[in-house]
């Protein structure tokens, strides 16, 4: 690729990594002058959330914990509300994509300032990305309103995370690592970043499928989780995302989605991204990309059939009509029928 050429923007969100670190939240907020803090989660965070209560002291004035997948629209228009009446002047998500999504569904119209303490492998902590939901359909935009000031990634809030969501949320990272390298806006640096991630989960997603409190294990998943979302962020989304996404406005679940129809969308674009699948495939120490993708899922734990997360056959048309309608042209154009050919692989695990 001697005659590449390319543009980045650097990422402003500022990281902190490691053990032990949800304890510099507090500083945090402070540095961004956070007085009145609105703490959005799901309810299965109790002890994280009570945590980060107890450090906040005065600073915290409500913890909003009604964050539920795919971001319904009420439930956007419920927690902004939340935000006006206590005069919230910054948001804490603390939690997966759920709080995550909901949070930035609050930034997007208010402009507040969001930290994030992840405890999924989302990634959705690293991008200017919002999505939500109402009747049936997701909608998706980008926004720099919506990126996150800080992201603080504590392994030691992960080791109790319930292996299913272990190895879904992992592989939903894995998909940003994959689709980050055929997309247009790749690029040397996010080539490598998305490469290493593929390489820290294909790693660590095994290994915590047998010994999930492995703490090492949960920190190369987290870093992994991290790098996709650093590419996703950089690069944008296509094809996989796309499905996904229509996947989910009719009510499927987010990340186990990603884990079933990633092997089917790689097999489908191999030839038309043979440098991306070879990617993978070194980073997986393998020597077939989309075979090793469907082995990780395996190996891990993660779903690998549509029709067991609620997929019907009668459904796959109109979501073919609509992603082939949207779906962008690269590595390649796909069609309807290519799509449909992705989703009935998906729905027994094949590829």
């Amino acid at each position: 690729m001697s005659d590449e050429r390319f543009d980045l923007d650097g990422l402003p969100t500022r990281v902190l990594f490691g053990p032990g670190r949800r304890a510099d939240v507090p500083g945090e907020v402070a540095r961004l002058g956070g007085r009145r803090v609105l703490i959005v989660t799901g309810r299965s965070q109790q002890a994280a959330v009570a945590e980060q209560q107890a450090a906040l002291g005065t600073a915290h004035v409500a913890t909003l914990d009604g964050a539920v997948e795919h971001v319904p629209v009420a439930s956007a228009a419920r927690a902004r509300a939340v935000a006006d009446e206590v005069d919230a002047d910054l948001l804490l998500a603390v939690g997966g994509g759920s709080a995550v999504g909901l949070a930035k569904a609050v930034a997007l119209t208010s402009g507040r300032p969001l930290v994030v303490v992840p405890t999924t492998y989302s990634g959705s902590e690293m991008t200017p990305i919002w999505g939500t939901t109402e009747e049936g359909r997701k909608t998706t935009g980008r926004d720099e309103r919506v990126r996150p000031s800080v992201v603080v990634y504590d392994p030691e809030l992960t080791v109790d995370l319930p292996s299913g969501t272990t190895a879904s949320s992992g592989m939903n990272a894995v998909a940003h690592c994959v689709e980050a390298l055929w997309l247009p806006g790749a690029n040397p640096l996010i080539r490598a970043l998305a490469e290493e991630g593929v390489r820290e989960l294909g790693d660590a997603l095994p290994a915590l499928a047998h010994t999930p409190r492995d703490l090492g294990a949960r920190a190369a998943a987290l870093r992994g989780a991290w790098l996709g979302g650093t590419v996703l962020a950089l690069a944008g989304t296509g094809l996989h995302h796309k499905i996904c996404h229509e996947l989910g406005g009719l009510g499927l679940p987010h990340a186990p989605v990603h884990a079933a129809v990633l092997p089917a969308v790689a097999a489908l674009l191999s030839e038309a991204a043979p440098d991306a699948l070879r990617r993978v495939a070194r980073a997986l120490a393998a020597d077939d990309g989309v075979a090793a993708l469907r082995q990780l899922a395996v190996q891990a734990g993660a779903a690998t059939s549509l029709g067991d997360l609620g997929l019907r056959v009668d459904q796959v048309d109109e979501v073919a009509e609509r992603v082939a309608a949207l779906a962008p042209a690269a590595p390649r154009a796909v069609s309807a029928a290519d799509v449909r050919g992705v989703l009935h692989a998906a729905l027994t695990g094949g590829t």
